[in-house]
């Protein structure tokens, strides 16, 4: 089992700077890479200050002149927001500055804020419909001249400009959490990436069954796709045995945000928004500290490798250690270190 990080620029309050927020991106990357991870994935997310993105592009470019080994990843672009064209074209330059290092995960789009603002007020719900037209158009725009005529896009005969060093094109990924998500990602030839948010691991059972009903159901497809499984991680010193609520906390408050965006009920100020009061909360016992203790993989190194063990044991491809959490960048330094120095090593091939 591999591993990856996924991390955006992320900003509470107006202390950290965003260039400073991206000086600490680079350098927890550098530590990614130091460490043997495969990729770091940055997604898209656009006028919100506790996850920073408008475009993966520009940041995952800038990592490929700073980095040697460690793949880029787009996770994801969100497909309702982008042109066949422009999706194929920017992708494939990734892939060229990179030295074919590039990745492209693919999505619907779930913040119907985002659609409210980018696509006419459209319900992200609706957003599938663009995702299956959008994958296979940028495949063949990698391949050459390719006129499309679909029911979302239509462009006469065109071509990506420049073409991906990677062939026959760069590994595509699709955030699969339906059996309908699941299956066009096997069928399309498109590896899958998963997130159990705010369930516990038979959450992941789930999705992995998910996963292998759709390569079962297409046995026309020979490559088997790589799962990817993506959450939230904090990891603290052994002998540290309360360490474990600092990520708990910040956990906790990375997703009353989310419901607060999510819920598309607040305008927000400048960026911001206030988390969801946890009163909120009452009912919902997987909010709690101890309960995100057991969901999101927090714990100390000698816990989290347990844990994982059962992630591979289940067959997942690459775990990606999700880095966004409202903890401080040293506090975050201190777990991805750890996670580097002791918990890594112990899946070396």
């Amino acid at each position: 089992m591999k591993f990856s990080l996924f991390i955006h620029m992320e900003r509470w309050d107006d202390s950290v700077s965003h260039e400073q927020s991206f000086r600490n991106l680079v350098e927890l990357t550098k530590i990614a890479e130091d460490a043997g991870f495969s990729t770091v994935w940055i997604g898209e997310h656009h006028s919100m200050e506790y996850t920073i993105s408008p475009s993966p592009m520009p940041q995952l470019a800038y990592l490929a002149a700073q980095t040697t080994r460690i793949h880029l990843g787009a996770g994801t672009i969100i497909a309702p927001f982008w042109n066949p064209l422009r999706a194929a074209g920017e992708t494939a330059l990734l892939d060229v500055i990179s030295n074919g290092r590039a990745e492209i995960g693919i999505a619907r789009g779930a913040y119907q804020f985002e659609f409210d603002r980018l696509a006419g007020g459209m319900p992200a719900t609706d957003g599938g419909a663009y995702l299956h037209e959008l994958v296979p158009a940028v495949r063949r725009l990698w391949e050459g001249d390719y006129s499309h005529d679909g029911e979302i896009w239509q462009f006469p005969t065109s071509t990506s400009v420049p073409k991906p060093v990677q062939q026959p094109h760069p590994p595509m990924w699709i955030a699969a959490r339906s059996p309908e998500s699941h299956d066009f990602a096997v069928a399309n030839d498109c590896n899958v990436m998963v997130t159990p948010l705010m369930k516990g691991d038979e959450e992941v059972e789930s999705l992995v069954s998910k996963y292998e009903a759709a390569i079962n159901n297409h046995p026309e497809v020979t490559r088997r796709p790589k799962l990817m499984v993506l959450r939230h991680t904090f990891v603290h010193a052994e002998n540290d045995p309360e360490g474990w609520k600092v990520g708990a906390a910040g956990i906790q408050r990375y997703y009353r945000t989310f419901d607060a965006w999510f819920g598309n009920k607040t305008t927000p100020t400048n960026g911001f928004l206030e988390p969801s009061p946890i009163e909120k909360f009452a009912d919902r016992p997987e909010f709690t500290l101890d309960a995100l203790h057991e969901s999101a993989m927090i714990g100390t190194p000698s816990e989290v490798i347990t844990r994982l063990r059962h992630y591979e044991r289940l067959g997942v491809s690459e775990f990606s250690f999700w880095s966004d959490n409202s903890l401080s960048h040293e506090e975050k330094k201190r777990s991805l270190e750890l996670f580097a120095q002791e918990v890594a090593p112990a899946f070396a091939e």
